[in-house]
């Protein structure tokens, strides 16, 4: 029998939609005799332990600190308790800043076999075998971790999906409000302005790409948007031109935008760095000059054509 170890995630009160993708993950390996641990850490650590209540997960460990913003000094110390503890043969823990701030410090500090951005698993007769990617994008590499007792991962969002189907599994009570951090935080910053938008929690995006050729033309793209009700969004070159916000790329360097459903690339090429972040989107929409692009091999449907007059074919079906 194994044991599973997954740590939860939640921000400004919400559970994070990652936490019930790695307990997705953790079901792609488990037996029908292991057990699968989920531990959610925080002042208010009970408030989410209804929503991991969910098939799959055996038991949830609710561990009350005494810090109530991510502190990644008080979740080194905590997963090692649990970790010493519970003696699990494998630690699932979402892809994230947040964890890596404190995933690689506790594997060398336990000697554990690690790897992050994980998003394949699977047995090789006894060995766990995971993969990632490689070569900037461009291969998938597959790792295992000959003579480790416990192997912690990192998951990549929007990749294992999800189950909504409840459970009743034991919860347990854990206090750490004793556990202190070694820093001291003296201002919490919030990411983007105060008008920025979350992209991994919007549905309906339409991105611009080089193909929109300067930065005069991203507004009426921004327009067709409004117009659409979508939000818009942008590859590297975009972003990096400074014709819109970091926050707004889409991408292996952007962001993984998990719960989209309707994507419309506009004059986006599609690299292998960008369809990390929108290849999952069950609806894709690409428009694009070139017949050739990239895009197309994941689009659901295409329109090869100027960008320019499909925006004001769409534009005049808005107005």
């Amino acid at each position: 029998m194994k044991t599973f170890l997954l740590i939860a995630e939640h921000r400004r009160g919400e559970l994070r939609p990652i936490s019930l993708e790695v307990i997705a993950a953790a079901q792609e390996l488990r037996q029908a005799d292991d057990k699968v641990v989920v531990a959610v850490i925080g002042e208010q650590a009970e408030n989410y332990v209804a929503d991991l209540s969910v098939a799959g997960v055996d038991e949830i460990i609710s561990v009350k600190t005494g810090s109530v913003e991510f502190d990644p000094d008080i979740f080194e110390s905590v997963v090692t308790s649990l970790m010493e503890k519970l003696d699990p043969e494998v630690v699932l823990l979402p892809h994230s800043v947040d964890s890596l701030g404190y995933a690689a410090t506790l594997a060398r500090k336990g000697n554990y076999g690690f790897a992050t951005d994980v998003y394949g698993l699977q047995y090789d007769g006894d060995e766990l075998v995971a993969t990632r990617s490689g070569y900037d994008q461009k291969v998938n590499v597959e790792l295992d971790f000959p003579g480790k007792q416990c192997v912690l991962l990192t998951i990549r969002p929007s990749v294992f999906k999800a189950t909504e189907e409840s459970a009743s599994p034991t919860v347990s009570v854990e206090d750490m409000t004793s556990i202190g951090s070694r820093s001291t935080n003296l201002e919490f910053v919030e990411a983007g302005g105060a008008d920025d938008i979350d992209i991994t929690t919007v549905d309906f995006i339409m991105s611009i790409g080089r193909g929109i050729a300067e930065e005069a033309n991203v507004e009426q793209f921004r327009e067709l948007a409004e117009m659409a009700d979508a939000t818009l969004c942008c590859s590297r070159p975009i972003a990096d031109s400074g014709w819109l916000p970091k926050s707004r790329q889409v991408g292996q360097s952007g962001k993984v935008v998990g719960s989209c459903k309707l994507y419309v690339a506009m004059g986006i090429s599609g690299s292998i760095q960008h369809m990390a972040g929108m290849k999952h989107v069950p609806t894709i929409v690409a428009v694009n000059s070139d017949p050739g692009a990239s895009i197309f091999t994941i689009a659901k449907y295409g329109i090869v054509g100027d960008i320019f007059e499909i925006e004001e074919e769409l534009r005049s079906h808005f107005e």
